[in-house]
C-alpha cells in the first residue's frame, strides 16, 4: 500500500493481516478487507484537518507595517491641522491666512507618499515572482518571506521528485547477463504491472532505448512481486526476502549480499530470477531534484543556519538523502503532529520558520509556520490551500530567489519611507516656520508620491529577478 500522503514514504509499504492501516492509504494491487476501528473524526486525515484549522486559528493576524501606524498618523494629522488653524486665530491672526496655512499643512502632511511607499515594491515583487513560477498569495506574505531565519524542508516530493527511479542495475556474477539485458528482462516481466516499482523499471528500460519482449502468463502477487514467461524463460521480479526464501546456493548468497548493500544505501532492492535462479538485483529510490543541493546551500547562506529536514520516511533513507544535500539536522519518522512540534520548537527559540512541503501530512506544519510554501505540481489540495505561497512549476531553486526578492522589496520600502518622511518633514517645517505657497506644497506632496511609486515599480523589471536569483545562490 502507498501511505505517502500520511508518512511521506515514497515507496509502497507491505501490509499483512493484522497490521494497522492509515486512513488516506492508497491500495496498489489486489483486494483489501479492512476493519474500521475508529470513528471517522478520530482518523489521521481528520486529525490533520483539525490541526490545520487550529494552527491557522492561533496564528496572530498579520498586517503590513505601514497599516499598523497609518490610522494613528491620519488621526494625528487631522488634529494637528485643526490646531494649525485654531491656534493662530486664538492669538488674533487673520481668518483667511490661518485657513490657507492649515489647508497647506493638511496637504503636505497627508500620508499619501507614506502609504504608497509600501505597496508598489511588494506588489511589484509579487508580480515578478508570479512570472517566474512562484504564486505569493498576499503582500503580507511577500513581506514575511524576507523575515525568515530558519527553514524546514519535507523530503518526498519536495527535496525529491516523489517518483521511484532505478538507481542501480547489478547482474550477478555467473548469471551470464549484462546490465542492459538484466534491465530488459525485468522490464519485460514488469510491463503489464501497475505497481510503482514496476513503472520505475519499465521507465528505466525505455529511457535506455531497450526493446522489451512480450510477456506471457503474467501473474502478480501483492507483497511478493510478478512472474511471467519472457522469451521462453520463467522470470520472477519482486521482494528479495520472499523470492530467496533463505536459499543457500551460491547465486542466492550473492543476491542476498547485493540486496543488503543496496538497502544499507537507502535503496529498495528488487530481485530478478530467471528459471528459478537469481540473475540480478535492481536498486530503486526516489530521485533527488536537480536543484536541491544548490537550494539548501542558498537557504543556508540567506538564513545563516542549515535547513532542517522533517520527514515521515524511515531514518536510514532520510539520512542518506540529507548527506547528499549537506543537511545535518534530520528529523525522520515523523507524523504530521510531530512536524508541527518541530516547527514550534524553532519558533519558541525566537526563529521565524519557513516550511516547504507538498503532502497532506505537511499541511499542519505549513499552517503553523511563520510562512509556508507548497510545491504546486506534486502538492495535495490541502497543502496548496494552507500554504502562503505556491511554487507552480516545482522549481525548488525559486525559493531562495523569492526570499531574496522579498528582502529587496523590504529595503525599497525603507527607502521609500525615508524619501516620504524627508519630503513631509521639510514641507511641514516650511509651512509652519515660513509661508509655503499652496501650489508649491501640492507640487512637493504629489512629487514625493510619484517618486516613491516609481521607485517601488523597479522590482517589476526582469533584472530584479535575475539579481534576486544571483543573491539567493551566492
Amino acid at each position: 500500500v502507498g501511505q505517502a500522503t500520511i508518512t511521506g514514504e515514497p515507496l509502497p509499504v507491505a501490509k499483512v493481516s493484522g497490521d494497522e492501516v492509515f486512513a488516506g492509504t492508497l491500495n496498489g494491487t489486489g483486494a483489501l478487507r479492512i476493519k474500521v476501528e475508529r470513528d471517522a473524526s478520530d482518523s489521521v486525515i481528520a486529525r490533520i484537518v483539525k490541526m490545520v484549522e487550529e494552527a491557522s486559528g492561533t496564528k496572530a493576524p498579520t498586517q503590513l507595517f505601514i497599516e499598523k501606524v497609518e490610522q494613528r498618523y491620519s488621526i494625528g494629522m487631522v488634529i494637528a491641522t485643526l490646531a494649525v488653524f485654531a491656534v493662530p486665530l486664538a492669538f488674533g491672526a487673520a481668518f483667511t491666512g490661518s485657513l490657507l496655512r492649515a489647508m497647506t499643512f493638511m496637504i503636505v502632511a497627508s500620508p499619501c507618499a507614506v502609504v504608497l511607499a509600501t505597496m508598489p515594491p511588494l506588489l511589484s515583487a509579487m508580480a515578478n515572482a508570479g512570472r517566474h513560477g512562484v504564486l505569493v498569495k498576499s503582500a503580507v506574505v511577500m513581506e514575511q518571506l524576507g523575515q525568515i531565519d530558519a527553514v524546514a524542508l519535507d523530503k518526498t516530493g519536495t527535496l525529491t521528485e516523489g517518483t521511484p527511479r532505478v538507481t542501480d542495475i547489478r547482474p550477478l556474477a555467473g548469471s551470464g547477463l549484462t546490465a542492459e539485458e538484466l534491465l530488459a528482462l525485468a522490464a519485460a516481466a514488469e510491463h503489464p504491472s501497475e505497481h510503482p516499482l514496476a513503472r520505475a523499471v519499465v521507465d528505466a528500460a525505455r529511457a535506455g532505448g531497450l526493446a522489451l519482449a512480450a510477456a506471457e502468463d503474467f501473474a502478480s502477487a501483492p507483497g511478493i512481486g510478478v512472474s511471467a514467461t519472457v522469451n521462453g524463460r520463467a522470470v520472477a521480479v519482486g521482494a528479495p526476502a520472499r523470492l530467496l526464501n533463505d536459499a543457500d546456493d551460491a547465486l542466492s548468497v550473492r543476491a542476498a549480499a547485493v540486496t543488503g548493500e543496496l538497502e544499507d544505501g537507502g535503496r529498495t532492492a528488487v530481485l530478478v530470477e530467471a528459471d528459478g535462479v537469481p540473475v540480478g538485483v535492481l536498486g530503486i529510490a526516489d530521485r533527488l531534484r536537480p536543484d536541491a543541493a544548490a537550494t539548501v546551500t542558498a537557504l543556508t547562506a540567506l538564513t545563516g543556519a542549515g535547513p532542517m529536514l522533517v520527514t515521515g520516511d524511515n531514518p536510514r533513507a532520510a539520512a542518506r538523502l540529507a548527506a547528499e544535500v549537506a543537511i545535518t539536522d534530520v528529523r525522520a519518522g515523523l507524523l504530521p503532529e510531530d512536524k508541527v512540534t518541530a516547527v514550534k520548537e524553532q519558533e519558541q527559540a525566537g526563529r521565524k520558520v519557513l516550511v516547504i512541503g507538498d503532502g497532506v501530512n505537511d499541511a499542519p506544519a505549513l499552517a503553523a509556520a511563520h510562512t509556508g510554501i507548497a510545491m504546486g505540481r506534486a502538492g495535495s489540495d490541502l497543502a496548496l490551500e494552507t500554504a502562503d505561497a505556491v511554487i507552480v512549476r516545482d522549481e525548488l531553486a525559486t525559493v531562495p530567489a523569492v526570499v531574496s526578492l522579498s528582502r529587496r522589496a523590504r529595503s525599497l520600502v525603507v527607502q521609500n519611507l525615508v524619501i516620504a518622511s524627508v519630503f513631509i518633514a521639510a514641507l511641514v517645517v516650511w509651512d509652519l516656520v515660513a509661508t509655503l505657497p499652496l501650489p508649491l506644497g501640492v507640487l512637493g506632496h504629489e512629487g514625493s508620491t510619484v517618486i516613491v511609486g516609481l521607485n517601488g515599480l523597479r522590482l517589476l523589471r526582469e533584472a530584479a529577478w535575475t539579481r534576486a536569483r544571483t543573491e539567493g545562490h551566492k
